[in-house]
């Protein structure tokens, strides 16, 4: 039988990725589980090893972590509810440290939005979640849009 003792759902703080916690958030109720919610701020990309950028690189990085703590907050707030919710900031490559927190948390399922991608944008971006499906230890339930 499916025991579940702790949930990561992955956020960018979009419309998309609320709707997985309308998922989520029952699973972990349902199971008595613990919610980790993970944001991944994307790396920048550097195009040489000393950027010669106008501006100050590592004070746009903690800017950005910054604004994502206080969104963090805000978000978990939000959810109301009376499940144990871990926040974890994380930077670099999404899908990857996506991963990362699953194993590190030793999660026993990733609950995640599908922003809905198609044709050269899927092509082009790729899909975090389908990463997370093909690469994730654990089992990983996707959660579709509705079609507008």
């Amino acid at each position: 039988m499916l025991q579940l003792k702790r949930i990561l759902c992955p956020t960018d703080f979009s419309e998309a990725a609320r709707r997985a916690f309308d998922l989520a958030i029952p699973l972990a109720e349902a199971f008595g589980a613990e919610l980790y919610v993970i944001h991944v701020i994307p790396a920048l990309p550097y195009v040489e090893p000393r950027p010669t950028y106008h501006f100050d690189v590592p004070e746009y990085e903690r800017a950005l972590h910054e604004e994502a703590e206080r969104q963090m907050v805000a978000f978990v707030n939000e959810l109301a509810t009376r499940v144990v919710i871990h926040p974890i900031i994380a930077h670099g490559d999404v899908a990857a440290q996506i991963l990362r927190a699953a194993e590190e948390q030793a999660v026993d399922m990733i609950v995640i939005a599908t922003h809905g991608r198609t044709g050269w944008r899927h092509l082009v971006f790729g899909s975090v979640a389908e990463k997370i499906v093909r690469l994730a230890r654990c089992p990983v339930l996707t959660v579709r849009q509705p079609s507008a």
